[in-house]
């Protein structure tokens, strides 16, 4: 018989995303995009990371950024070694 998954010590049952969005938030939106580290770019464009427990949650991150009103640039899911640095 099959013994079930252990996962091991640094594996999370959340998946890491990165978003970019058109534009640059204000800093006192950070309190809206809890857990998110949010990094402005030098192209103008916004990355929101962090990380997202299921599709729904991804889906609810997607809704606030709708509800902005910038572009979503792309949705991009990355292991935490990729995760871009903040410049």
């Amino acid at each position: 018989m099959s013994q079930p998954h252990s996962p091991a010590a640094n594996d999370s049952p959340f998946t890491q995303y990165e978003i970019r969005i058109k534009g640059h938030l204000d800093p006192r939106w950070s309190h809206w995009f809890e857990g998110y580290e949010i990094a402005l770019k030098d192209n103008g464009e916004t990355l929101l990371s962090g990380p997202v427990v299921d599709q729904a949650a991804l889906h609810g991150l997607l809704i606030k950024v709708r509800d902005l009103g910038l572009p979503l640039v792309s949705v991009t899911p990355v292991q935490p070694e990729q995760t871009e640095n903040a410049n």
